[in-house]
């Protein structure tokens, strides 16, 4: 099996030495670069093409989120796993609409720290357990508003997969519900996420929820 190969991005100099430490005695983790600011972080994601760049938000020159942006935009095969102290829900959702796959407060264990690595190299989407929660309560909470003019672009099919998706349904859980095939499921989401400009499910399900679309009836 190959590694994990991951770039790890931090400007505090021992906090970054103790993660690459702590990633270097990791198995199936390989450490191939380093970066103490984001705008090196996304010239060196461009040349080094890691699977993973474990990300801090708060840094000089360039700031996690655009960093974060940057890399997903020359890069959509490269995950981003966001690791900091910053667990505002302006600075998850920022970093989540920018493309980051994963979002860990620092101070997660190593198991938690390795598994987010896994989950986001393999193409998962991970948050830690207190990250996930208010997730999970910003979307119980937030407020519906008129969606007639909410993403014109899609088709009332596409419209009601995005629905399906923002209930946190999967393609299987999709197409039993409207009677399809995953694959037919599968073809339409990467319609929704091309016609977003997203890359992955969980950026598709924050723009989904903050324009108030729900899931609609069966077309």
């Amino acid at each position: 099996m190959d590694k994990v190969r991951v770039l790890v991005v931090d400007d505090h100099e021992e906090f970054r030495h103790s993660l690459e430490s702590l990633l270097g005695a990791m198995d199936d983790v390989e450490v191939v670069g380093r970066a103490g600011d984001g705008r090196r972080a996304a010239e060196l994601a461009l040349s080094l093409q890691p699977d993973v760049v474990v990300m801090d938000l708060h840094m000089p020159e360039l700031n996690g989120v655009e960093a974060t942006a940057r890399i997903v935009q020359s890069s959509p095969h490269i995950s981003v796993l966001v690791l900091t102290m910053m667990e505002d829900d302006e600075s998850v959702f920022a970093a989540v609409r920018a493309g980051a796959r994963g979002y860990l407060l620092k101070g997660a264990r190593r198991q938690e720290i390795q598994r987010a690595i896994e989950a986001v190299g393999s193409g998962e989407v991970i948050f830690g357990p207190g990250i996930a929660e208010r997730v999970m309560t910003y979307f119980r909470h937030v407020r519906a508003r008129p969606t007639a003019q909410a993403f014109p672009e899609l088709t009332d099919r596409e419209r009601v997969i995005l629905g399906k998706i923002a209930e946190g349904l999967d393609n299987a859980e999709i197409a039993r519900d409207l009677g399809l095939s995953i694959k037919t499921v599968r073809n339409h989401a990467s319609n929704v996420f091309a016609k977003l400009h997203v890359a992955h499910r969980a950026q598709a399900i924050v723009l989904a929820r903050e324009a108030g679309i729900e899931s609609g009836e069966v077309i």
